[in-house]
């Protein structure tokens, strides 16, 4: 038994018969005689090729070669087709599709079909159809829609709200201009370095010439006399306090 169209010598030619599935090919049983005659002195063969179809209602449902009537050509070799629904697999998850409707009015179907063409037999059966819930396009378009219009009014809001209240701030600038008067660029005066009523300024002068006298003292250069001494020239207070003024 085998698929192949070739075994020990004997041979099942595949243009006997009409082709066979590529998914599917057919088995093959082999049977050969050991009796010899004078007419077939190599013995006599015979092929069965056991084909999958599941159409097949027929217990027994045996063709002959086109091109020999009678099942051999030569006499001693024998050739036939046997097609049955017991030569396929048994049917399985793969051999059915899913087919899902459209959604109508929120109700959606799920049915199952066979795959075409079938090559199966027996096994799992076809599922029962399903029955769900949906939402329909249009729902998701409203949907869409109410989003839209309901983010356009937001927006459109938000820009009213920013705008009447950079109207307000205008107009507040404006009255604050107006009060003004024109003298927004004129300094108000400094209340932290003014001489406070009661304060007399009169010790701080003598303490900044008492300190501008002492440092000329510093910087004029020394001059020394005859007698080994080094001589300063000093001035009067008054006088250095003419010359501070000036």
């Amino acid at each position: 038994v085998t698929t192949d169209t070739t075994l020990r010598g004997l041979s099942s030619p595949s243009q006997m018969f009409p082709p066979a599935s590529p998914q599917l090919p057919d088995v093959i049983f082999y049977y050969k005689s050991s009796d010899t005659t004078q007419a077939c002195k190599q013995g006599r063969s015979t092929t069965i090729r056991l084909r999958c179809n599941p159409t097949v209602t027929a217990k027994d449902d045996i063709r002959l070669p086109s091109n020999c009537s009678e099942g051999t050509c030569d006499g001693c070799t024998f050739h036939f087709l046997w097609q049955s629904q017991h030569a396929c697999p048994l049917c399985t998850e793969n051999h059915y599709r899913e087919i899902i409707s459209a959604c109508i009015q929120g109700i959606q179907t799920t049915s199952y079909v066979w795959q075409q063409p079938l090559q199966c037999y027996d096994g799992v059966s076809l599922p029962a159809q399903k029955v769900s819930a949906c939402v329909t396009l249009d729902f998701w378009l409203k949907f869409g829609v109410s989003t839209g219009a309901v983010a356009a009014l937001l927006l459109i809001s938000i820009s009213c709200y920013f705008w009447k209240k950079t109207r307000k701030l205008e107009y507040k600038y404006s009255r604050l201009m107006m009060n003004s008067g024109g003298k927004e660029c004129e300094l108000p005066a400094a209340d932290s370095c003014a001489i406070m009523e009661g304060e007399d300024a009169e010790d701080e002068l003598m303490d900044l010439s008492n300190k501008s006298f002492f440092k000329k003292i510093k910087s004029y250069s020394r001059e020394r006399t005859s007698d080994g001494f080094d001589s300063v020239p000093l001035k009067s207070s008054s006088r250095l306090l003419r010359e501070e003024e000036d």
